[in-house]
């Protein structure tokens, strides 16, 4: 094969192509056998039954074998589940609940035995590609997302958990994966335009906290490919309007730093707001050189013919390399190679497997659905209504009008489609025939069943019929059936109203839909209100049956269901619910790993008092073993922490007034037979300021998930908790400066230098979250070094910067006083202001190392001779003052990497709030530097550097790059709380 050969064969790789119909076109025929196309993007309108798709499929792929094509052609298509389905067929395919139904369930196992089955059936008519799972993590404030229960929930951790897991059930069913929509269109605004470019409004670092933690996991646990969205991101700038189109959000992010190494998807070309604005040649162009893999046309054979075209003379005319286009080729060919192969392809197992897998498939979505229904609230203990309704109650049942459950995403500019809309006839007022009086021996007044073909998914006002008559069954009360629109209350309503004793008001994305949010308040507010029948009001029962974010904080909703779909399987459990016949065992999304860490019986250990004398030389084992276990980059903070903490009893270092400075208390878990340490934990409390900290938890690996960190973490709490005048406790302390707080794990591909790299604290603080610790992140808290003090060079403008501000600086020393009293009552001052007063004892502490020469105050003044900020400086020797020991890190980097020449430690930094903190922080680093190299002073260490003291979180870099050479040694994130919030031992 030639050289222009290949390169056909590697640009029709590179494509996913559709068509229109449900027979193979002369179109896709040609352009498998012409154009080498080698993955096929089907979807509804492509299907009719599993038998028909599969009869398809198996053409497709002859097709594709028959014209030479080396690998299977991938067929993919959208099968989320829940409302999303492109492959329907009522008689062989069975429904389950989708992404959040799936997460309500909380288990893990079971949604990957979901995602397993969803594969074999798929995969039984020649499916090989399931685009998904949907990894976006949700802002459920945001009332233009159009996501809703496409996603898995709110929380990042659950939305790992639970997307790796349907990952791995896609793929033990046999299908590849692709997790969607990256950078995460959680928090993407879209206002309904076709024309319209969905915006992503956060920015890079905000996402690494956030919204890319769950796409993390995915490449860590083997993802197969990674769909990047059609968005704009304007914290990159105006340069690029689409993620899919963007160098830095593809190579940069997804590829450099979070080394994900299979294929890339981009969004369909054809969405209109990328094709109107851009073209689908030129973003062909674009999404390839961005670093895209697989580039989506999904329907139009001109616009497909032209992207072939537009990417041929592109390399021509070399703007594209031949190099670029083959690697992209090479990348779909590692994953035919892994997941499809000729055999399966052209022997689909077809319907006859799906008869037998229909039994156990059909108990399976039973079960997920029952498992996923959610009382969030029954203040009112309605249910089971078999209580709470007497034979001549009558309940009414108010719905909303919605469309179909969305069948397909019919390119993915239609994905942004909500999961249940207004019905357009939503201004028409609700028909009385609505109104059903079913009694288990009276005939219905409604219209006829539902037919076979309309059971899997319902449409407008028939969709709820079946739920009335479940109702009336189960409790032969008389039920009241009819809808509700956008034009609110209407007689009709209120003559119902005015009989029901029970008012059941179902809504489907009530945030979206504002009128149903309207009408189900007011309902709420009128059934309050007497009446001579009911003196107490009536009772109101809400049912979400998309979103459960509708009323989820609402708590004058007294009686809160939720199903995550209105699927017919969805509908019967929740009825089924309702009547007390199974138990609601659904978790609101945010809640479901929380409660069941609560729900886990927990081993309790032996916590004991750390005695130096018995336990130093097992820590020291101990630590050894963490050590091997850990990233590198903790494994010298874990032996210095864990090795100060023991060795360093500070509750004998008392004020020049005789009182104590920090009363501390260590806790092992051991094996009091063979000596060994199982964990360590060490605490800390300050009787002056009541601020109690846990320093660090070390646990041996062997022994990890037997509560011996909970038994350390509740035996710290306990003794906290009984400390006179205790007020907060955090996670870490800056006094001593140990741990700072939560470390922050760098991804595989951290770089010292550079702050903007992705930093993770998932596992510690999913952890601590789980005893009541906030799970908001706080101040982020850096400790830095500069190992070659003697080569820093000031940056070259500090100098004018300065001058130009009229800020000056003062060095308290032990012969150069400076006006002490007046400048250190102005130092303490600002202490107490800045940073909640947790420095004022390390200031008080450097006053008294002042007389000794063991430490230095340098002090930042305006021109009106105010204190703007200071900092103490430290040095580390071999005659230690009393505040250096509070900073032991200071001396052990000294002997670490100069055992003969001393550290100069810089620690403390107060700032004044004012515009020019940025810059007072920056001189008074340059300050304390130079002074230090005019010491001869080896290295140097900055330590509690708090990115709150700063206007951006970004000008810690600049800080960091001043002058050069400053590194990142540790990393933290504040976590601290009033001990009232953390849950009781």
């Amino acid at each position: 094969m030639d050289d222009n050969d290949q390169l056909a064969w590697d640009i029709g790789s590179v494509f996913m192509m559709g068509f229109s119909g449900t027979t193979v076109t002369p179109q896709v025929k040609q352009l498998i056998e012409q154009h080498h196309l080698g993955t096929v993007m089907l979807s509804a309108k492509n299907f009719k039954s599993a038998e028909q798709a599969t009869k398809l499929i198996l053409e497709l792929q002859t097709i594709a074998r028959n014209s030479g094509h080396p690998h299977p052609l991938l067929i993919a298509i959208d099968q989320e589940n829940g409302g999303l389905n492109n492959l329907c067929d009522p008689v062989h395919l069975r429904q389950f609940p989708g992404a959040m139904g799936m997460t309500a369930t909380g288990s893990t196992q079971l949604c990957r035995d979901v995602a397993k089955a969803t594969a074999l059936e798929v995969s039984s008519v020649g499916v090989n590609w399931v685009l998904g799972p949907v990894l976006d993590v949700l802002n459920v404030t945001s009332r233009n997302q159009p996501l809703g229960v496409r996603t898995m929930g709110h929380d990042p951790q659950e939305v790992s958990e639970m997307g790796v897991a349907f990952m791995q059930g896609l793929q033990d069913g046999g299908v590849a994966t692709c997790a969607k929509h990256f950078p995460s269109y959680g928090n993407i605004e879209f206002h309904g335009s076709p024309l319209d470019v969905p915006m992503l409004p956060d920015t890079i670092d905000q996402l690494k906290l956030h919204g890319l933690i769950p796409f993390r996991k995915a490449v860590l646990a083997d993802i197969d490919a990674i769909m990047v969205g059609g968005c704009s991101m304007p914290s990159l700038g105006t340069k690029v309007m689409h993620a899919c189109l963007s160098e830095t959000v593809i190579d940069k992010l997804l590829r450099e730093e979070m080394r994900f190494k299979g294929v890339v998807v981009s969004e369909c070309l054809e969405m209109e707001a990328l094709h109107e604005n851009i073209g689908v040649g030129q973003a062909t162009l674009m999404a390839l050189g961005a670093g895209c893999d697989q580039i989506i046309v999904c329907r139009s054979f001109t616009l497909q013919l032209e992207a072939i075209q537009g990417l041929q003379i592109a390399v021509d005319s070399g703007i594209i390399s031949c190099e670029m286009v083959a690697a992209a080729a090479a990348r779909v060919t590692v994953m035919k190679e892994r997941r499809t192969s000729w055999q399966k392809a052209l022997n689909p197992p077809g319907v006859d497997y799906l008869s037998l897998l229909e039994p156990s498939h059909k108990e399976l979505s039973v079960k997920a659905y029952e498992a996923s229904i959610t009382i969030v609230r029954d203040e009112n203990r309605l249910i089971p209504l078999t209580h709470s309704l007497m034979p001549e109650d009558e309940v009414l049942l108010l719905t909303p009008l919605v469309k179909p459950l969305p069948a397909s995403l019919l390119g993915q500019a239609e994905s942004l489609a909500s999961t249940a809309k207004v019905d357009p006839r939503g201004d028409q007022s609700p028909t009385p025939t609505t109104i059903s009086t079913p009694r288990p021996d009276a005939k219905s007044l409604l219209s006829t069943f539902l037919s076979d073909k309309d059971r899997v998914l319902m449409t407008g006002e028939s969709v709820f019929r079946e739920v009335g008559r479940s109702l009336a069954r189960g409790t032969g009360t008389r039920i009241l059936h009819t809808s509700y629109t956008a034009n609110g209350i209407r007689p009709v309503h209120e003559n119902l109203i005015e009989r029901a004793s029970l008012i059941v008001i179902v809504t489907a994305d009530a945030n979206q839909n504002r009128y149903q949010y309207g009408f189900t308040k007011h309902i709420s507010a009128v059934s309050k209100i007497p009446t001579d029948g009911f003196p107490k009001g009536k009772s109101v029962m809400v049912i979400a049956v998309s979103s459960p974010y509708d009323f989820w904080m609402d708590k004058n909703i007294g009686t809160y269901v939720c199903t995550y779909d209105f699927t017919e399987t969805a509908m019967d459990a929740m009825v089924k619910v309702l009547f007390g016949k199974k138990p609601a065992k659904g978790s609101l999304p945010g809640t479901i790993f929380k409660n069941k860490k609560q729900q886990q019986p927990k081993q309790q250990w032996l916590v004991e008092h750390w005695k130096k004398s018995r336990d130093l030389s097992s820590l020291q084992e101990l630590v050894t073993v963490v050590r091997r276990s850990e990233a590198e980059h903790l494994n010298q903070h874990v032996e210095l922490v864990a090795l100060n903490a023991a060795a360093y009893l500070f509750d004998d270092i008392v004020m020049n007034d005789g009182s104590a400075i920090l009363e501390q208390q260590n806790f092992v878990v051991r094996n009091s037979s063979t000596r060994a340490l199982y964990g360590f934990c060490s605490t800390y409390f300050n009787p002056r300021n009541g601020h109690g900290s846990i320093g660090v938890i070390l646990v041996d690996p062997t022994r990890r998930n037997m509560s011996i960190g909970t038994s350390l973490h509740s035996s710290a709490v306990r003794y906290l908790r009984r400390k006179n005048g205790v007020n907060r406790i955090s996670v870490g302390a800056r006094f001593p400066a140990l741990y700072l707080g939560v470390p922050i794990v760098p991804n595989p591909n951290f770089t010292m230098l550079n702050l903007t790299e992705g930093l993770e604290t998932g596992g510690f603080k999913t952890w601590f979250k789980n005893f009541g610790w906030p799970d908001v992140p706080k101040t982020r808290c850096f400790r830095l070094v500069l190992d070659d003090l003697a080569g820093w060079v000031p940056p070259p403008t500090i100098s004018r910067r300065l001058s130009d501000a009229g800020i000056s600086f003062d060095l308290i020393t032990q012969h150069n006083p400076a006006n002490p009293h007046v400048l250190f009552d102005g130092v303490m001052e600002l202490a107490r202001i800045a940073g909640n007063g947790r420095y004022l004892d390390p200031y008080k502490i450097a006053a008294d190392d002042l007389h000794l020469g063991q430490a230095r105050i340098l002090i930042a003044k305006d021109v009106q001779k105010q204190v703007m900020g200071a900092m103490v400086l430290v040095w580390a020797t071999n005659n230690l003052g009393k505040l250096e020991k509070y900073v032991p890190l200071v001396r052990d980097r000294s002997r670490a990497v100069n055992p003969n020449g001393a550290t100069a430690g810089i620690a403390y930094p107060i700032l004044a709030p004012t515009p020019m903190k940025r810059l007072v922080l920056e001189g008074m680093a340059a300050i304390a530097v130079k002074h230090y190299q005019m010491q001869h002073a080896g290295l140097a260490v900055f330590d509690s550097v708090m990115l709150d003291f700063l206007d951006d979180p970004e000008d810690v870099q600049t800080l960091v790059a001043s002058g050069g050479r400053w590194e990142i040694w540790h990393a933290f994130e504040e976590m601290e709380c009033p001990l009232s919030d953390l849950k009781s031992p």
